[in-house]
């Protein structure tokens, strides 16, 4: 892998984590379009870590409040609004690990072809547009309680298939349950941290049992390059969401969706 391959795969990475339109999507796409090698288990991972460096260092203050609240309410079993939103990232996170850990190997052998990423594009970016058409959009993350969480955690499984978006399934099921868009997303990146250390976790155990070669240099490329566009995609998204809507988005993926149809199909 030369630098260029690394830099344009991390910026993909950075944005497409955070923005919903899917980050599995288009690092599949991308070495298709390209003629490039795949990238590798290895570098897969180093850009996930890049990725959850972003998460953690823009939301590390309501992280670290989240935090010790769960601490103390584990001590002293007193909820306040910041521990009962990180009991909430906690139970939204179970169900990506159970099906992960049942489906994800048969998921990765079997669905990572383009075609399927130009279907689970169009349907789920449709899904998100009517969402955000016909959501409340009333509440703000601190009202999500158990049940919605679970809702949102389970939406947050169907990620797993290539084309879905995490960040853009998890605020389609967000709307759905009367977040505002902000809001949405606020829980969508919060529900990030566990979620791709999860999959960060993952890839690495596989990595250690194969025999793949590890090109430390191009590696630490695609995490700094993926944090920083991580970072700055989060800080953007966050400041535009509520004036520009999800339709952007949807018309995105529909297009890209599109050129996957008559460029492979």
């Amino acid at each position: 892998m030369d630098p260029i391959q690394a830099i344009v795969l991390a910026i993909v990475q950075g944005l497409s984590e955070f923005l919903p339109i899917s980050s599995s999507g288009h690092l599949i796409l991308i070495p298709h379009f390209f003629g490039w090698q795949d990238q590798g288990m290895a570098f897969d991972v180093a850009l996930h870590v890049g990725t959850l460096v972003a998460v953690v260092a823009y939301f590390r203050r309501p992280l670290t409040a989240m935090t010790l609240a769960w601490f103390t309410s584990l001590k002293h079993r007193e909820a306040t609004p910041d521990s009962r939103l990180a009991w909430c990232v906690i139970l939204g996170t179970i169900p990506v690990g159970v099906v992960g850990l049942a489906f994800g190997g048969a998921i990765e052998e079997h669905l990572r072809n383009p075609l399927f990423v130009a279907g689970t594009l169009t349907f789920f970016g449709i899904l998100m547009w009517l969402a955000d058409k016909l959501g409340r959009q009333s509440l703000d993350e601190y009202s999500v309680g158990w049940r919605q969480a679970v809702i949102i955690g389970c939406a947050q499984a169907l990620a797993l298939m290539p084309g879905t978006s995490r960040s853009g399934i998890t605020i389609t099921a967000g709307l759905g349950l009367g977040l505002t868009r902000s809001a949405a997303a606020r829980f969508s990146f919060l529900l990030a941290v566990p979620g791709i250390a999860m999959a960060g976790a993952y890839e690495l155990l596989k990595l250690l049992s194969a025999d793949e070669a590890v090109d430390w240099q191009m590696m630490s490329l695609g995490l700094v390059v993926s944090a920083i566009t991580g970072y700055a995609c989060i800080h953007v998204l966050l400041k535009v969401i509520e004036k520009i809507g999800l339709l952007p988005f949807t018309l995105y993926r529909i297009f890209i969706a599109a050129i996957i149809v008559l460029h492979f199909g």
